[in-house]
């Protein structure tokens, strides 16, 4: 291999790896953007709630009707939350699965762009 093969196998590696990299950003920029939907989900949930709580405290006839709406709104949170919960976990499991497809398709074009430049010993 003469300087001119060695220095375009070295431009096209370092060319693949750049792509590389940016699809791995991508990955990292979906990612957070879905994270951050979850968190604005999350933060609309506790909203609604202190909301639903207000609105239970000022228009309850009583101690015990007052009570009993705010059992419901426990309950009801609760669900959300555990629903919530479920979404986080599935939305981990995506992440996991991208990531993992990235990383296998890297390290197998990875290893043929070796394997071209490497020459058999």
């Amino acid at each position: 291999m003469n300087a001119n093969e060695t220095f375009n196998t070295v431009s096209e590696i370092t060319s693949k790896n750049v792509a590389r990299l940016s699809s791995l950003s991508e990955i990292n920029l979906r990612i957070f953007e879905r994270l951050a939907a979850r968190q604005v989900d999350a933060m609309n949930l506790a909203v609604e709630h202190g909301v639903r709580l207000t609105k239970l405290a000022t228009e309850s006839k009583g101690v015990n009707e007052f009570f009993k709406a705010q059992v419901e709104a426990a309950k009801d949170l609760g669900e959300r939350v555990m629903n919530e919960s479920k979404a986080n976990v599935q939305l981990a499991g995506q992440t996991r699965d991208d990531y993992r497809v990235w990383f296998e398709k890297s390290l197998a074009e990875v290893s043929a762009d070796l394997r071209k430049a490497v020459p058999a010993v």
